[in-house]
């Protein structure tokens, strides 16, 4: 969910010697293999990072300025604790995850897909910090998508495993400029409405989509989910995504919605040389004023309020059947603690802080663009009406009333997104796929990969 690809996951999972790991993942409070297995011990205290000198290591992603603005305003309220912070694209993370998390264990990391981590015991178990927190008496949906069962499999129950930085969400971001010249003024009520601005906007002369395809990541990902999103309800896709038992990707709502994307793809409504354009060159030409609409997420509202101020609007996908309900693409930006992390209790304290306090939390919004995790009555700072981050925010509750969350189609499996939808969506750009084509191929991977694991 590249400058970054937020939701994605990619790369081959690597394989660890798993007598070096057994006593590796201990929970808060633990030191047993059992007790990883079968959830943390609790913690009689909640932890904190202490007084003396600490260093605290850091595998954050390329880019993404909201870590490392959380990181420094936490040393200048504990100067004690400095950081190390080592960054790449997010598409090297994820090949480089198990190998790190193995051999150099940082204390915290920005986490790709997280069912092979915890399969291969790379993950430090969370529910003794979450008991001695208070992280289990926030909104259960913020954290069911960090949840695995023993084994990394299922998803949406058993342990806690990760923490979010904030809850992320996608939608279409507009220029407001463009619009006017099309004669948009409200965001698209129905998917209809939708396909008429883009049929204006190709007419008018102005690329209607301006999106990234290119490289490791299909981002074109990004509006097929959203149109997923359009033709169906969220919950069977976010058993696919959560590896329940018969869970399939490949449905006839899904169909219509990959068929609708090809149907875009043929209009001409993405830029020509959308299978070369990666996430860095999609946001430029965005704020340069080349396209009309952009798929992505939140967490580029404080970049957009700065760099398009006042001509950056946001809105959710509209459903296929006016007043239909709203559903999209919604997770945590994830990050973990290695099972063999030094300063454990450190980065739990770290990740507990950006969920209460006041200065963090305004720093989530800010510079993040998105709504901070933590308790339901947490303080949540004021933000101008006409900023986009203010669309987002409030877009954001409006999933959360129809219970549309859904975690990103890329996130399935570790291989998934890297291995099959980025070469089917290219393919389907190319005229080398087909929809029914492409769900096929998708879902005969993942029961693949879930058979090798």
């Amino acid at each position: 969910m590249a400058r970054r690809v937020r939701p994605g996951t990619s790369g081959a999972a690597l394989m660890i010697a798993m007598g070096t790991l057994a006593a590796a993942c201990s929970a808060p409070g633990s030191n047993s293999p059992q007790a990883q297995a079968t959830g943390a011990s609790p913690v009689s205290t909640a932890p904190t990072c202490g007084t003396a000198p600490i260093t605290m290591s850091g595998y954050f992603e390329t880019g993404f300025p909201l870590p490392k603005a959380l990181t420094t305003e936490f040393t200048k309220q504990h100067p004690n604790v400095t950081w190390n912070i080592r960054e790449d694209q997010f598409a090297v993370i994820t090949q480089n995850a198990p190998r790190v998390l193995a051999d150099n264990p940082p204390d915290l990391m920005r986490l790709p897909q997280v069912s092979e981590l915890v399969k291969d015991n790379l993950l430090k178990n969370l529910d003794g910090y979450a008991q001695a927190f208070g992280w289990d008496k926030w909104p259960a949906s913020q954290l069911e998508q960090l949840r695995l069962g023993q084994g990394g499999r299922p998803r949406g129950e058993g342990s806690l495993y990760a923490l979010g930085l904030n809850m992320s969400m996608t939608g279409l971001f507009y220029n407001k400029k463009l619009a006017a010249q099309v004669g948009m003024s409200a965001p698209p009520a129905t998917l209809a409405e939708l396909d008429q601005v883009l049929d204006k906007a190709k007419k008018a002369g102005i690329t209607p989509i301006v999106q990234f395809n290119g490289g490791a990541t299909g981002g074109l990902a990004f509006p097929l989910q959203n149109l997923m999103a359009s033709y169906g309800p969220a919950a069977p896709i976010n058993d696919w995504i959560f590896q329940k038992p018969g869970a399939t990707i490949d449905t006839p709502p899904n169909l219509r919605a990959a068929q609708h994307l090809e149907r875009w793809i043929k209009a001409g409504y993405f830029q020509k040389d959308v299978n070369a354009v990666d996430y860095a060159t999609m946001m430029s030409r965005f704020i340069d004023g080349q396209g009309l609409f952009m798929f992505n997420g939140d967490w580029e509202s404080g970049n957009l309020d700065k760099q398009m101020a006042g001509n950056a609007g946001f809105s959710l996908m509209p459903p296929a059947q006016k007043g239909g309900e709203l559903a999209t693409m919604s997770a945590p930006l994830t990050f973990g603690i290695a099972a063999n992390a030094k300063n454990a209790d450190c980065a739990a304290f770290f990740l507990n802080w950006v969920a209460t306090d006041q200065r963090a939390r305004e720093i989530g919004v800010e510079v993040g663009g998105s709504r901070p995790m933590g308790p339901a009555d947490a303080y949540m700072p004021t933000v101008a009406k006409d900023k986009v981050t203010a669309s987002t925010l409030a877009a954001g509750a409006d999933i959360a009333k129809d219970n549309g969350a859904m975690d990103f189609i890329a996130n399935a499996t570790g291989a998934i997104y890297a291995k099959s939808w980025t070469p089917n969506l290219q393919k389907l750009v190319a005229g080398q796929q087909t929809p029914q084509g492409l769900l096929t191929s998708v879902q005969a991977d993942y029961a693949g990969q879930l058979e090798g694991n």
